[in-house]
């Protein structure tokens, strides 16, 4: 699902990373990062030494699949054992590391708990801070001026538009990312998952679910 309807995006922070925006409707010129590694892969595609077509499916498994998978892989384990959850709670960073899924941008990470009764989302007011090794590339969405903005003024707003409906009692806690933390989401486990594998409830951990804009999908869909 594609971000919530267009406001101005924030101005930049100092971080050291994914400072790009997509250009807005009338344009916006690009930062020197993102220039050299434009002419960059034009120069590999056009002397052959990359073919565009594989450039896209790379990104692609590193953004929705490899990435994710390891995040789910996660959150799966922490469903079903309860010792790695506490630790995963007390010291996500280490807890992640015990399964290998460290490395830049998810040294320092924070595991949020989602309950019947509070309900987390993680943003990056701004920049587009992420925990790449257990959720990959940060969607295109994440890194928009809309999301940054109103999942801070509106997060109940965001997550209707995203599909997820809570009660009034339910608390939505919201994270900021930075340079220094990032988060990872651990969404509830849906009912009827009890007889399934650790391997079949990572199939229900979506991206989205591990940010917050989404639940874990349930057992059949």
């Amino acid at each position: 699902m594609g971000p919530p309807n267009p406001h101005h995006p924030h101005g930049h922070s100092d971080h050291d990373h994914d400072h790009d925006e997509h250009p807005g409707p009338h344009g916006s010129p690009l930062t020197d990062t993102q220039l050299r590694v434009r002419a960059l892969e034009s120069l590999l595609v056009d002397k052959g030494l990359v073919d565009p077509a594989a450039l896209d499916v790379l990104i692609d498994t590193y953004e929705t699949k490899v990435g994710p998978r390891n995040g789910a892989q996660v959150v799966a384990r922490a469903w079903v054992d309860p010792g790695f959850k506490k630790r995963l709670l007390a010291d996500a960073s280490s807890a992640i590391a015990e399964l290998g899924y460290m490395g830049r941008q998810g040294e320092d990470m924070i595991a949020l708990e989602n309950t019947p009764k509070v309900h987390n989302l993680v943003v990056c007011t701004l920049c587009s801070c992420y925990p790449w090794p257990v959720l990959g590339l940060p969607p295109v969405w994440y890194k928009s001026g809309p999301y940054r903005s109103r999942a801070v003024i509106d997060p109940r707003g965001v997550l209707r538009e995203f599909g997820v409906e809570l009660a009034g009692e339910v608390e939505v806690r919201v994270f900021d990312s930075t340079a220094e933390v990032r988060y990872l989401v651990i969404p509830e486990r849906p009912a009827g998952t009890e007889g399934m594998s650790e391997s079949q409830l990572a199939e229900l951990v979506t991206r989205d679910s591990m940010i917050g804009v989404a639940n874990a999908k349930g057992p059949g869909r």
